[in-house]
């Protein structure tokens, strides 16, 4: 039997253009609502970033919930964006999360209770439909909830880095990474995009091979689940979110190299680079 490595497809600007994202016609509710839950008092910024990140992918309408003494900054900095305080608002946040077409959560949280709280009140009011990104945080409320997912019908897609997949594995992982990323859409039937390697719940399973060192920046893990719901509000499944995703965030930073080097660009600046790169495919 082959490895999980053997059977992943190398994602390649080929393969997406045999695979090519939905253009919905019409206005930004034809692209979609992407809410993004997130950003705590000390790290508002992974929230701005995945927000930004999603609209750059291509999302029509962006929501932000986050800490209240965070939200009026939050506001000015991305004025496309609808903002919501929590914990106060936490009823409007159940408003938005029902409506939305996906939500993000974990970009920026950084306690699990509270995130678990958060988490499991998204949860219970998103529609059947709703596609659901987990990110960070969110990621460790998960591991402690392991069947937290079991039987819902939303597309789930996780975006965990090796630190946060070993939390999800209760175990370190081994080097084959798409070996693990195998088994945790199998042990939480979502779709997952682990450092390169995509694996979807129906055991098909990609490799992009396009990231470098560059990508390892503060903030960088924050635009690609961003990029992700981006896509996913704008009509993609999930798998194919993952791909593109991934394949944007790398090449992102592949296109920032020649001006700042390897190493030496920012997250903010990924993501003023997604749009072009999905356009060139």
């Amino acid at each position: 039997m082959p490895s999980p490595s053997e059977t992943e497809r190398v994602i390649t600007p080929q393969l997406l253009r045999d695979w090519p994202l939905p253009n919905p016609q019409g206005g930004k509710l034809a692209r979609g609502t992407v809410l993004v839950v997130g950003g705590s008092r000390f790290t508002p910024g992974a929230a701005l970033l995945a927000g930004v990140g999603a609209l750059r992918a291509g999302a029509g309408r962006l929501q932000l919930a986050v800490e209240s003494s965070t939200a009026s900054a939050l506001s000015i900095a991305v004025p496309e964006a609808l903002v919501i305080g929590l914990p106060e608002n936490e009823d409007e946040l159940s408003r938005l999360a029902g409506e939305a077409d996906v939500v993000a959560v974990g970009p920026g949280l950084n306690d699990i209770e509270g995130t678990a709280r958060l988490l499991h009140r998204v949860l219970d009011v998103a529609a059947k439909d709703t596609a659901i990104v987990l990110d960070a945080y969110a990621l460790g409320a998960l591991s402690k909830e392991p069947d937290l997912l079991a039987g819902r019908s939303q597309g789930f897609v996780l975006t965990p880095n090796v630190t946060e997949a070993e939390h999800l594995l209760g175990r370190e992982p081994s080097d084959d990474l798409a070996a693990e990323a195998r088994e945790l859409s199998d042990r939480y039937a979502a779709t997952v995009s682990l450092f390169g390697h995509i694996a979807a719940p129906d055991g098909r399973a990609w490799r992009e091979e396009s990231g470098d060192a560059g990508l390892g920046t503060s903030g960088s893990g924050d635009v690609r689940a961003g990029i992700v719901a981006g896509l996913l509000g704008r009509g993609a499944e999930p798998a194919q979110a993952a791909c593109w995703g991934a394949f944007a965030h790398a090449v992102s930073g592949q296109r920032l190299a020649p001006r700042h080097g390897r190493t030496g660009f920012l997250a903010r600046e990924l993501v003023d680079e997604v749009a072009s790169t999905i356009a060139t495919v």
